[in-house]
């Protein structure tokens, strides 16, 4: 053999001794993954993103389904977009998945439900409150039977409160529990800072927006609309049935500010997270209630 061909042998041989030592440790510090521990204390997660056999490990007895629920195309007022609450309804799903309380699996937002106050300025839309409730109920027994009985709705609504009060009622029955954000309780952080009326796209909504999401808030095109409340939904006509709105409005948006939002926000956010701890501790033997 040549001094070349020995050369050559001798940098093959060596390489491939090289390459064997790496691939045994690299075959040796790839870690088994550990099987799954029913019972066992998780980090929030969206369900989204799991495969099947990932999320029958993770939707147990133990685990409280959150479900975001926000209208992507319901009117509020010409200074807010269509999706404003969706948008809410996000951001509240991500803070409770920053949160990473235990056990908790957040499903995909539900973007439309019932809204029928709106129907009148274009682009809204609204199913029928049965429709409303049969979604809510459906989408809990489907996932109910994988294991969970706890579920919370981030509810970003006001008149959604009807078909959700319903469906607990409903899956009650079952021995489920379901439970709901109520914009309606009193919040003493917003009375503390609320200077008007009000209750759609006003000074309030349109402060927690500016928190939330600023750049879809269009201040110069905010005004006043805060004519006497009537029964019924809003309506462009002055002569209508229900409280008369030429922006779409209920409130005073010019009033609203950041900082305004900002306490408003980390207030809900706060009661959200309470309300979510006191779920998952909650016997399945308690009767449905609203989040207080």
């Amino acid at each position: 053999m040549s001094i070349g061909k020995t050369r050559a042998f001798s940098w093959t041989a060596c390489l491939t001794l090289s390459l064997g030592i790496v691939a045994v440790a690299s075959a040796q510090s790839v870690p088994t993954p550990a099987a799954p521990q029913s019972g066992q204390a998780k980090p929030a997660i969206l369900l989204e993103t799991l495969s099947w056999d990932e999320a029958e490990h993770i939707l147990t007895a133990d685990t409280v389904v959150v479900i975001a629920l926000g209208a992507e195309s319901k009117e509020h007022g010409r200074h807010l977009q269509l999706n404003n609450d969706f948008l809410m309804a996000e951001y509240l799903k991500k803070r409770v998945l920053a949160a990473a309380p235990q056990n908790v699996v957040v499903a995909p937002t539900i973007n439309y439900s019932f809204y029928p106050a709106f129907l009148e300025y274009p682009g809204s839309t609204s199913v029928s409150i049965d429709t409303a409730r049969t979604m809510i109920t459906d989408i809990v027994h489907s996932l109910a039977h994988y294991g969970p009985r706890r579920f919370y709705i981030l509810n970003t609504g006001i008149s959604t409160l009807r078909p959700l009060a319903q469906a607990a009622a409903g899956l009650a029955k079952d021995n489920i529990l379901l439970r709901y954000t109520d914009l309606t309780k009193d919040d003493p952080v917003e009375k503390k800072v609320r200077q008007s009326g009000g209750t759609h796209a006003d000074e309030i909504e349109t402060s927690m927006m500016l928190y939330i999401a600023p750049e879809t808030v269009r201040m110069n095109r905010a005004i006043r609309d805060l004519n006497p409340d009537q029964p019924g939904g809003l309506t462009r006509d002055p002569n209508g049935k229900g409280t008369y709105s030429t922006t779409g409005a209920w409130g005073d948006p010019t009033l609203a500010t950041r900082e305004k939002g900002q306490a408003v926000v980390e207030s809900l956010v706060a009661t959200i997270l309470k309300d979510i701890d006191e779920l998952r501790r909650a016997s399945l033997s308690t009767t449905p209630s609203v989040s207080q």
